[in-house]
């Protein structure tokens, strides 16, 4: 294992404010919402599957850049130390999914669900209305994004409270940060003993984070994708979600890292060729890992010629309609990537690894547009029209935003380190020294 050398005294360095930044993030959300409400008065169920689509893809990388964190938390990585805040700057944009969300579960109704119009004619269907009605629905999702977004809210908050005791004075300090660090900073234990505490509660709720993801994503892409064809069913659906956002979250914070560093000396130098390597391979590895899970899908399907599960298949590899569409996604999410990352030159290369992370990025945003559109698809339909990155781009300016905002109010590295536990540092130990 390679030796991670982390300084004893990490400098305290925030993403520099931008108000031209601000403007840009200002004005593509004016351009979403208005390209959204033009939208709407053309083709309402078209302008929906934008809007819906678009929610999944942004919610999947807020929240599996911040499940990024919370994994390498949990297996003590060091490698990433200088990259952890990034990660966690991604929880910026999760009220604003919460709020974007309810339109969603008080509007969408018959003009979305097909299920709803086949409750109590389709036999099938009947037997599914346990699960599949409106009240459960909109509960479930309330609940889940709750549940969620909170503790991903509060796990950043215990990572960020250590570091507003070392921050006071710091040359870049303003009134606006020193507003959230008193906010930040109510009963105040002392910096020692705030660095304990919030090192035991991240290592306690960490792993209960890990399932609360896996089971509110899988509910996610269950009601806003899978059930828009109500006969068909996979259980490699909810994994091939939420596996992709965490790999969505990985290409995310490669790519903000790789921004940050053309912001000042301190993160070129701390975001080095390490942590480039590292978060290039893996990317690469979830590269082969959403292959897989695509594959292990599709085979057992193909295998088994039962037609009520080839209907999701088929109709996403027509070659007249959406064939082409799905080939482009797979080029997007493994064949490009895969060529480019194979090799060490571009994982440590950052243009080359800025290049093919976005590539990453561009896939899964056009993947979950694949999973919802053609199940609602009918003939005569768009395939694809500008109108959706138009619509993509409300989403896109909160996003940046957010996260802009995070990282240039809260140190954009954690300037606390966690403490090593013992039975670590006795692993790390000659056996003579370890006392054995």
């Amino acid at each position: 294992m390679a030796h991670i050398h982390i300084p004893s005294e990490v400098p305290v360095r925030y993403l520099p404010r931008s108000k031209n930044a601000s403007m840009m993030a200002g004005v593509l959300f004016l351009v979403g919402l208005v390209s959204f409400v033009i939208r709407l008065g053309q083709d309402p169920d078209q302008a929906w599957i934008s809007y819906v689509s678009n929610w999944l893809f942004f919610t999947s990388i807020a929240i599996g850049g911040v499940l990024f964190g919370v994994a390498t938390w949990i297996v003590k990585s060091k490698w990433n130390w200088s990259m952890r805040r990034v990660s966690q700057s991604f929880v910026a944009f999760l009220p604003f999914s919460f709020l974007l969300a309810l339109p969603m579960l008080l509007m969408l109704r018959e003009n979305y669900f097909p299920w709803i119009d086949m409750m109590g004619v389709d036999p099938v269907v009947s037997q599914k209305e346990a699960y599949l009605n409106i009240p459960f629905l909109v509960t479930r999702n309330l609940v889940g994004m709750l549940a969620l977004f909170g503790m991903a809210t509060y796990f950043v908050y215990l990572a960020i409270r250590p570091d507003m005791g070392r921050t006071e004075g710091a040359d870049e300090d303003d009134p606006g940060r020193a507003s959230w660090r008193v906010r930040l900073t109510q009963g105040w234990m002392g910096q020692e003993e705030e660095e304990v505490s919030s090192y035991k509660r991240m290592t306690t709720i960490a792993p209960a984070f890990v399932m609360i993801y896996a089971i509110v994503m899988s509910i996610f892409s269950y009601d806003w994708a899978m059930s828009l064809e109500p006969h068909w069913f996979s259980t490699m659906f909810g994994p091939w979600f939420f596996m992709g956002a965490f790999w969505g979250g990985i290409a995310c914070t490669a790519l903000w890292s790789l921004y940050l560093r053309n912001q000042h000396t301190d993160f070129k130098n701390h975001i080095g060729l390490q942590q480039r390597h590292d978060i290039g391979k893996l990317a690469f590895a979830f590269t082969v890992f959403w292959a897989y899970l695509f594959f292990s899908q599709y085979i057992v399907i193909w295998y088994g010629k039962l037609p009520w599960e080839q209907a999701w298949i088929i109709t996403r590899s027509d070659p007249a309609s959406w064939g082409p569409y799905w080939l482009m996604i797979v080029s997007l999410c493994f064949f490009i990537p895969f060529v480019g990352l194979i090799g060490r030159k571009p994982k440590m290369k950052p243009k080359l690894l800025a290049t093919f992370t976005a590539i990453i990025v561009v896939g899964l945003w056009t993947e979950r547009y694949g999973m919802v559109a053609p199940s609602l698809w009918h003939e005569g339909d768009p395939i694809f029209t500008i109108w959706h990155p138009l619509i993509g781009c409300m989403f896109l300016g909160l996003y940046l935003g957010s996260v802009r905002w995070f990282l240039s109010t809260f140190p954009a590295m954690q300037i606390w380190q966690p403490m090593q536990d013992p039975e670590t540092v006795e692993a790390e130990l000659p056996l003579e020294a370890a006392g054995y």
